[in-house]
Parts: C-alpha cells; sequence; structure tokens
C-alpha cells in the first residue's frame, strides 16, 4: 500500500519550509507518511486537483499563493469560506473522495497577537490576496479600530475592507506607514526573488506591533526597520506554523507536539 502523504502547492514553491515543518512532526510523531512540495502552476491546478481526487493515499493540501482563491471553484465548501474569508489555504480530502477546502491562515495569523489589545486602535494592512482575506477576516473579529488597506488595485482593497465589515481606507502603496498599532505585510514583497517593501515607519508609535508575513527571508527590510526603531516584531515563521499545525491535524488525525517549537525554529532558520 502507497505510504499516506500531503503536499503544499504553489507556483512558485521552491522556498516553501512546509515539508520541514510536516517531516520534523511526523518524524516526531513516528508517523509513517509523508509531506512533499509539488510545483503546480494556474493553468494546471484543476487538473492537479481532478488527479488527487482518486488517489486514496492523498490526504490533502496546502495552497499557496497564487491559488489561494482560485482553488475554492474546485472543492466543497460546507463551512462557506467562500463567504467568509474568501480564500482556501487547505484542502481534504474524505475516504469518499470528497475534497473540502478551508483555511487555517486565520488562526495562524492570530495566534502570536492574541494577547495584544488592539480594540479601537488602528491597523494597517499591506495588500488584498488570499492572505489579506485571512488576516482581515482575524482583524474583523479582534474589533480593530479604523483599517488602512494599502494595495495596487485600490478598488480592490477598498471592496476587501468593506465585504468584512470594516471601517478605514483603502489607499494605494504609500512610502509611509500612517500612525497604527499593528502593520502587517500580507504581501509577497521583501520576500527572495521579488521586489523590496520600503515603508517608513517613523509614525508609528513606541508600542506598535510590525508583522510580516514574509519567511523567506526571515529578517526583511520590513522587519529590520521595525527593530532598528526598537518596536515588537512578529516573522513569517509564526504564522506559517500557526497554520501548519491545524493543517497537520486534519491531514493526519494527531496534534502536532507544539512543545518542541523551540527545536523546530532552530531547524527552520539553520
Amino acid at each position: 500500500m502507497t505510504k499516506p502523504y500531503a503536499e503544499v502547492i504553489g507556483d512558485p514553491i521552491a522556498h516553501s519550509k512546509s515539508p520541514l515543518i510536516h517531516g520534523f512532526w511526523l518524524d516526531a510523531l513516528g508517523i509513517d507518511a509523508e509531506y512533499r512540495a509539488t510545483h503546480v502552476t494556474p493553468d494546471a491546478l484543476p487538473a492537479y486537483i481532478e488527479s488527487r481526487r482518486n488517489d486514496p493515499a492523498w490526504r490533502g493540501c496546502n495552497v499557496t499563493v497564487p491559488h489561494k482563491v482560485a482553488a475554492l471553484d474546485l472543492v466543497e465548501d460546507p463551512g462557506d469560506v467562500r463567504g467568509s474569508i474568501g480564500a482556501v489555504n487547505t484542502i481534504v480530502r474524505a475516504e469518499n473522495g470528497a475534497l473540502t477546502g478551508t483555511n487555517t491562515d486565520a488562526a495562524g495569523f492570530y495566534a502570536p497577537i492574541a494577547d495584544l489589545d488592539l480594540a479601537g486602535k488602528p491597523v494597517t494592512v499591506i495588500g488584498a490576496g488570499g492572505a489579506a482575506r485571512a488576516i482581515l477576516f482575524a482583524l474583523a473579529r479582534m474589533d480593530v479600530g479604523p483599517v488602512t488597506l494599502m494595495n495596487r488595485n485600490v478598488l480592490k482593497g477598498a471592496a476587501l475592507l468593506s465585504s468584512f465589515g470594516l471601517k478605514g481606507q483603502a489607499l494605494p502603496l504609500q512610502p509611509a506607514a500612517p500612525p497604527s498599532a499593528l502593520v502587517v505585510n500580507a504581501t509577497s514583497l521583501g520576500m527572495t526573488g521579488q521586489p523590496p517593501l520600503a515603508l517608513d515607519l517613523t509614525a508609528l508609535p513606541d508600542d506598535a506591533v510590525v508583522y510580516d508575513i514574509v519567511y523567506a527571508p526571515l529578517e526583511t527590510d520590513l522587519l529590520a526597520a521595525a527593530r532598528a526603531r526598537n518596536l515588537d516584531t512578529v516573522d513569517g515563521l509564526e504564522m506559517l506554523v500557526g497554520q501548519a499545525a491545524v493543517a497537520f491535524e486534519l491531514f493526519f488525525g494527531a496534534a502536532p507536539p507544539r512543545d518542541r517549537d523551540d527545536e523546530l525554529r532552530d531547524r527552520l532558520t539553520a
């Protein structure tokens, strides 16, 4: 019998640390299964999904850029992810071949900032893609104050704010962040091979938090600028590991050993 496996799909995908994370947990728990990275282009996405539907060894996949919105049309959506977040990052296969889409990004994003009191405080989010949708979903439930959403397509940004019931403003990408309690980069800007994200943080208060979901490199220009101002920061590994933990349990039916997060982080940053 073929060994059970899950995978992460995207375009590009070579940078993904998900196989290392899931592989670490599988080894730690003694589960005889695999987790792979598979390059899937947008044109090939429907055929990829269909090919996995009839593979009983396939437990599901994580979905990354640029497939998080497109994948919604190819899977069942019993939890109304379309109506809430509007993007999926995880697909799970049932024994009968049914494929269900869900989103673990919102939980992964929220976990590192769960202790912050952001009620009524201004927040800035950069980006309006699939990751930004999950982040705005989480922020709406944290009762944050006005949200400034910066994106190349301002109309798309304004529509997103409205869809999550968030008050604020949509702006084109600006050279400086407005005064904010939290700044989140929800784009691939600053990632290895992508244009940098140069953002002036002068207007932020001393107790502001800067959160970058990019994890390759781990020390982005945005986080370096935040640390130069002695601001608290959250790097991309926090959200990556958090969302992976939820997906891992869905794929393999066991909770990952989060008490070994420090060891995992050391491996991820080696």
